[in-house]
């Protein structure tokens, strides 16, 4: 596929996705929706990638839905996606309470990181929430920017920011769209931390980093299964289901060299 509103390197097992339409803020789009799910696809399959940094160009992360593409609902008198039939579909089929718009992302094999470098509004802050690890800079200004255009919580916010933040604060934001500040938001859990601007993607990096050095790549992929399918499911299943991967994964090679490398006191050396 064409690139034309994202950008996407890779570096050894960390690939970064960068949004990419500065002249917009990077403003969402169908193309933009569509670029991110061929991106994390290809990731996804990828056995040499085991982490996407996901952040914005320029001093933005994304400020929402472009306003041109707002206007074009209104002229249809109906939401239109941008979309067509044969948009990507990484992370489904692991299950169906996944198989849906942002959702996708749980059932990822990769670890998703957000580096909120500046604006997160309305999907832009959707997308971020639904990464499994958030950094960002301490003035990025924040915003669920539904209510004022008229709309109901986007891309179920309304389910996610809950259990990121707590109801209270959580019912404040999407109740009110108010902007505030990362900074604002320290001791929340919105954020694994909060950074100086010119220190964000170096940190986020070095994190990548060493998550790859010390992790296994299959307990990589195995915890964040676990996580996300264990929101679904009673503490009693969670238990039998860590169990039968307790069981796989000590048969797996990862196990054999993680073992090895404690005993003997090295990093360990991943195939």
């Amino acid at each position: 596929m064409e690139l034309k509103t994202t950008l996407f390197e890779t570096d050894g097992p960390i690939a970064t996705l960068t949004l990419s339409r500065p002249q917009r803020r990077n403003a969402w789009t169908g193309r933009m929706h569509t670029e991110v799910r061929y991106l994390l696809e290809r990731a996804d399959v990828d056995p040499g990638i085991r982490t996407v940094v996901i952040t914005g160009a320029g001093g933005d992360f994304c400020v929402g839905a472009d306003s041109q593409a707002l206007e074009g609902h209104l002229a249809k008198g109906g939401y239109d996606s941008g979309t067509d039939s044969d948009l990507p579909t990484p992370g489904y089929g692991v299950t169906s309470e996944f198989d849906q718009n942002f959702a996708f992302m749980f059932g990822l094999n990769v670890t998703t990181i957000a580096a909120v470098n500046g604006a997160a509004a309305g999907v832009g802050l959707v997308l971020a929430c639904y990464c499994d690890l958030r950094f960002a800079a301490k003035e990025a200004k924040l915003t669920t920017a539904h209510g004022p255009l008229g709309l109901p919580a986007e891309f179920g916010l309304s389910w996610l920011l809950p259990r990121l933040i707590g109801l209270t604060r959580a019912n404040d934001l999407l109740f009110s769209s108010r902007v505030l500040a990362a900074e604002e938001t320290i001791g929340w859990g919105l954020f694994n931390e909060v950074l100086e601007a010119e220190d964000l993607l170096t940190h986020v990096m070095s994190y990548a980093t060493d998550l790859s050095a010390r992790v296994s790549p299959s307990a990589q992929r195995m915890t964040k299964l676990q996580v996300y399918l264990d929101q679904h499911r009673d503490v009693g299943s969670a238990v039998a289901a860590s169990e039968k991967l307790l069981e796989s994964a000590m048969r797996d090679a990862d196990y054999e060299e993680g073992v090895k490398a404690f005993t003997e006191r090295r990093q360990p050396k991943w195939g």
